[in-house]
């Protein structure tokens, strides 16, 4: 039996699996699909949000807040890109300057530093490609940007060497009560803990919804997005927003860690919790919508569009803390925006919790650093060439888009938890990620997983499960 099992293993559930792994407990973590970061984690604007919007005194707003803070030393710990560009808060007409001043006044309550409201020609001073109607703006510079793979991945590697253990392509379809604990059924056999925590996305209401009388029900909510060419990634430098509406902060516009352009996300209510497929109807409000605050976007720069869900609880609020009804359940559900921004404080949130209720003890070897792939591209010329000595994969580019050289496809798929398809390379490397979208590296990667996983390049998949690419009968092993 073990101590704790965290079902799910996006941001939120390696976020707590890295803080819980800081004790001495036994911890696995279960993971429906083939890897980390396959579900709203992968999708998502990559925004830490200063903390303005979200209502005064809700988790939202306190683990924003909270998140926010924790994100600069987390990034520096765990070797991931993230960069504090700031925000803005875009207001076009007079008659909207009450809700922008609104957003201010609620910024300062919940302790967001350094919020102030710009002018019209401050704002353009600022962001020149603001559209020129702007009547004032409201500018967060804590707010930043991150790269969700990285930081999700990043989290789940640190969590993995401290001693957590993950069990993937194990889905939860039934969980007993039992002395003690709970028994989680899957399709790999029953597995056993004292505690139960509750991480599970889009899917966390049925989760809960298996041991708790007082439902919980999640609403997904579809966000499409267009990501554009890095010849397009200086347009702003700023993440601007529009004012935001009843369904969330509207498009936004963006760059990315990685020089790219990031427009979107749409917010429409669908019921299939797999449907992450674009619409014509959405990628056109996005078009339309992200042009009434910036201008002259360069939409013919566009390389791909995707979507993603988002997990809305009717209440509103994050859902964190153990069940009512279910003693040593504890739900960590809701984990919508901002939830990238929230989820270092969520992790140091829900271990908090068991600490307390188990009695947890701190390691004392705990490490707290991870060291992410090395990336030739971001040397200088004597390092590279030093590194390229010392092994030969890394001068050998292999996506020559993003400039992805040999030698981190096969740290990819060698570190901790390493990558066991196309996206798992991809999330890890970005090999695949620019401007032919995979159309020249793909082959090539797929001979590496191969070679490296001793299977046929028949068993090599997209994403897990039955996404295979080649269609053929030869099972020979590399």
């Amino acid at each position: 039996m073990y101590d704790v099992a965290i079902i799910g293993a996006g941001v939120s559930g390696a976020a707590i699996a890295r803080e819980l792994s800081r004790y001495r407990a036994d911890i696995c973590v279960i993971e429906k699909e083939e890897d980390v970061c396959c579900g709203t984690s992968k999708a998502n604007s990559a925004i830490v949000h200063a903390g303005y919007d979200a209502a005064t005194g809700s988790l939202k707003a306190k683990l924003n807040v909270r998140g926010n803070r924790m994100m600069g030393r987390l990034a520096e710990e765990l070797d991931i890109p993230f960069r504090r560009n700031g925000s803005l808060v875009v207001c076009r007409d007079e008659a909207d300057f009450p809700e922008l001043q609104k957003l201010y006044e609620r910024g300062m309550a919940n302790g967001v530093e350094g919020l102030h409201i710009l002018s019209r020609e401050e704002t353009l001073a600022m962001e020149p490609n603001v559209t020129a109607d702007v009547y004032a703006a409201l500018y967060a510079p804590t707010a930043g940007i991150v790269c969700p793979f990285e930081l999700n991945i990043a989290l789940a590697e640190n969590a993995y060497v401290n001693g957590v253990e993950f069990r993937f392509d194990t889905e939860v379809t039934d969980i007993t009560k039992l002395e003690g604990g709970y028994g989680l059924h899957t399709g790999q056999g029953m597995v056993r803990a004292r505690y139960v925590v509750n991480a599970a996305g889009v899917y966390a209401d049925e989760i809960h919804n298996m041991v708790c009388e007082k439902k919980l029900h999640i609403f997904p909510r579809r966000g499409d997005y267009c990501l554009l060419d890095k010849a397009a990634g200086n347009h702003v430098e700023k993440t601007v927003f529009a004012l935001p509406g009843k369904l969330g902060k509207g498009i936004l516009v963006t760059p990315t860690v990685h020089g790219n352009l990031l427009i979107g996300p749409t917010a429409i209510e669908v019921t299939d919790k797999e449907g992450v497929n674009t619409t014509g109807e959405g990628l056109g409000q996005i078009m339309e919508k992200a042009g009434l605050h910036v201008k002259d976007l360069p939409m013919r720069q566009v390389i791909t569009s995707f979507a993603g869900l988002r997990a809305h609880e009717a209440c509103g609020d994050f859902v964190i803390g153990e069940a009512e009804d279910a003693k040593g359940f504890i739900d960590c559900a809701g984990i919508e925006s901002p939830g990238i921004a929230s989820c270092p404080a969520i992790g140091e949130m829900v271990a908090e919790i068991l600490k307390e209720k188990m009695g947890l003890e701190e390691k004392g070897d705990f490490i707290s650093v991870r060291k992410g792939i090395r990336k030739p591209g971001m040397l200088g010329k004597e390092e590279r060439a030093a590194l390229i000595r010392e092994d030969p994969a890394y001068g050998n580019i292999v996506c020559r888009c993003e400039m992805i050289s040999e030698g981190e496809i096969l740290d990819a798929v060698r570190r901790p938890l390493g990558a066991r398809s196309l996206d798992g390379v991809k999330r890890r490397t970005r090999a695949g990620m620019g401007r032919c979208q995979s159309g020249f590296c793909l082959p090539r990667i797929m001979e590496i997983l191969a070679g490296e996983r001793h299977v046929s390049m028949s068993d090599i998949t997209k994403s897990g499960g039955s996404s295979y690419l080649v269609n053929g009968t030869n099972k020979d092993t590399f």
